[in-house]
C-alpha cells in the first residue's frame, strides 16, 4: 500500500469517527469507581457501543483505574472509539489474570475501531519478568500480552502508551487495514519477551510516527503477512525490527511486501533482522522487502540476515534451511555500529537471491584502530548504480561465492 493511500485511509477513518451524532458510553455511568476493578463496567459500556446503530465512544476518563482483564468482542454495528484518557493498571501478579492466552486487554472481531485518548495501558510487568523462563523453557506458561487485537479490520490505534507489559505489548493477528500511529511503547531494556508490536497472518498493517523502547524486538513479524509499512519509528533500547523467526512450523505461509523506511535504531542489539530456522521443514518464501533511509546510532548488527537461527540448540545439526529470501532492497543505511560486522548475510545455499544494495555508510565505533566489515555467505548482491558502500559489501566473498555454493550443495547431498 502506498503512503498516500495509507494517509487517505487514516483521514477517512478519522472523519467517520469524529462526525456528529456520536453516542458516548462513559464507564462511570456503568458503575466504575477508582477504588475497584472496572472490568465489568468497561464490558457493559463496550456492549452498549457494539449494539449502537450509530457511531459510539467508550470513554475511560483521566485518572488511575484498576483493570483485572477486559475481553471485548464484536461484531459492532457502527464505528467505535475506545477513548482511553486514564491510566489503566493491571494486577502485578500474572496469576490474577484468568485467561492469559487472550491477553490483559483482548479485542476480537471488530470493524472500524479507533483506540485513542493519550492514556496508558500499564501492565505492571516487573513481577512477571522475574519469573519468566520462556527463553529456556519451551513449555512455559506465557504471561498475558497488554493488548491483543484479533480479527480487527479498518482500524487505528493512535496516541496511546503501552507500558511495562508482562509479555508482548501489542499483538495483531488475523487482521486487515490496521494502523498504529503515534504509539509509545515503554519498558526497560532488560525486560524479557516484551516485543513492542508483533504481527502475523494479516495484511495492510502500518506503523508510523511511533517510539518503541523495550527489552525485545521493537516490531516482530511472523508468517502469512503481506503489505506492511513501518515508517518514522524510533526503536531502542530493543532488539530491532525483525522478520521471523520463520521456518519452524510445517504450515507456515509466505511473507511479502514489507517496507521499513525512515526509522532510527538507538543502541539496539540489532537493526533490521531477518531470521529463519536452520533445518526448517517448510519452503516458506520471504519476498519484496525494502529497507530504506535507516539511521543507526551505536546499533549492533545494523543489517543481519540469519538463516542459521537455532535458539537453545533446537535444530538438527548440519541440515540447511529451506526458507527462500528474494527481492530485497537495502538503500541509504547510515550511522554508527556497535559491532564490527555492520552487514551480515548468513544465507543457506541459493536461498538469498535478487538482493539489491544502494548507499551504505556505516562506521564501527568499537575497538580503536578497527574498521567496519561485512560478512557474506552464499550471496551475490547487486548494487544500484552511482551508489557507494562504506564499508564495501560482500566484494571479496562474491569472488568465492560459486565455490561456496558448490561446497554447500555437495554437503547437502551427503547429509
Amino acid at each position: 500500500m502506498k503512503m498516500q493511500d495509507i494517509v487517505s485511509v487514516i483521514l477517512v477513518l478519522q472523519l467517520i469517527l469524529t462526525a456528529n451524532s456520536i453516542n458516548i458510553f462513559k464507564i462511570t455511568d456503568f458503575g466504575a469507581t477508582r477504588t475497584k476493578d472496572i472490568s465489568e463496567a468497561l464490558k457493559k459500556a463496550w456492549q452498549n457501543a457494539t449494539e449502537s446503530p450509530t457511531k459510539s465512544q467508550i470513554l475511560i476518563p483521566r485518572g488511575d483505574w484498576n483493570l483485572s482483564q477486559a475481553l471485548l468482542s464484536g461484531p459492532n454495528k457502527a464505528p467505535m472509539n475506545l477513548e482511553v484518557q486514564g491510566h489503566l493498571k493491571a494486577h502485578p501478579d500474572p496469576a490474577k489474570i484468568r485467561d492469559k492466552k487472550k491477553g490483559w486487554i483482548g479485542i476480537t472481531n471488530v470493524d472500524y475501531l479507533t483506540i485513542s485518548g493519550g492514556g496508558i495501558l500499564d501492565g505492571q510487568g516487573q513481577e512477571a519478568w522475574k519469573n519468566n523462563d520462556c527463553k529456556t523453557n519451551a513449555t512455559c506458561e506465557k504471561p498475558p500480552i497488554n493488548l491483543v487485537l484479533n480479527a480487527i479490520t479498518n482500524s487505528i490505534i493512535q496516541s496511546i502508551t503501552t507500558k511495562d507489559s508482562k509479555f508482548f505489548h501489542a499483538n495483531c493477528i488475523w487482521s486487515r487495514n490496521v494502523t498504529f500511529q503515534n504509539l509509545t511503547v515503554s519498558a526497560p531494556g532488560d525486560s524479557p519477551n516484551t516485543d513492542g508490536i508483533h504481527m502475523a497472518r494479516s495484511s495492510n498493517i502500518t506503523v508510523i510516527d511511533s517510539v518503541i523502547k523495550t527489552g525485545d524486538d521493537c516490531i516482530s513479524m511472523g508468517d502469512n503477512l503481506t503489505d506492511v509499512v513501518i515508517k518514522n519509528v524510533t526503536c531502542g533500547p530493543g532488539h530491532g525490527i525483525s522478520i521471523g523467526s520463520l521456518g519452524k512450523y510445517q504450515k507456515e505461509k509466505d511473507v511479502k511486501g514489507i517496507r521499513v523506511e525512515g526509522c532510527i535504531f538507538n543502541n539496539t542489539t540489532n537493526g533490521i533482522r531477518v531470521k529463519t530456522f536452520r533445518s526448517s521443514p517448510v519452503n516458506t518464501r520471504v519476498s519484496d522487502l525494502h529497507f530504506i533511509d535507516l539511521t543507526m546510532v551505536n546499533a549492533a548488527n545494523p543489517i543481519i540476515f540469519d538463516q542459521n537461527y537455532c535458539p537453545n540448540k533446537q535444530c538438527p545439526s548440519g541440515l540447511p534451511g529451506s526458507v527462500k529470501i528474494s527481492g530485497v532492497e537495502i538503500n541509504n543505511v547510515t550511522g554508527t555500529s556497535a559491532t564490527q560486522d555492520v552487514i551480515t548475510f548468513n544465507c543457506s545455499s541459493q536461498a538469498c537471491q535478487n538482493i539489491t544494495i544502494g548507499t551504505i555508510n556505516l562506521e564501527y565505533k568499537g575497538k580503536k584502530g578497527s574498521s567496519a566489515t561485512t560478512f557474506c555467505r552464499n550471496i551475490m548482491p547487486k548494487f544500484i548504480k552511482f551508489t557507494k558502500q562504506i564499508p564495501p559489501v560482500c566484494h571479496f566473498n562474491s569472488v568465492f561465492l560459486s565455490v561456496s555454493q558448490i561446497y554447500d550443495q555437495f554437503m547437502d547431498n551427503f547429509m
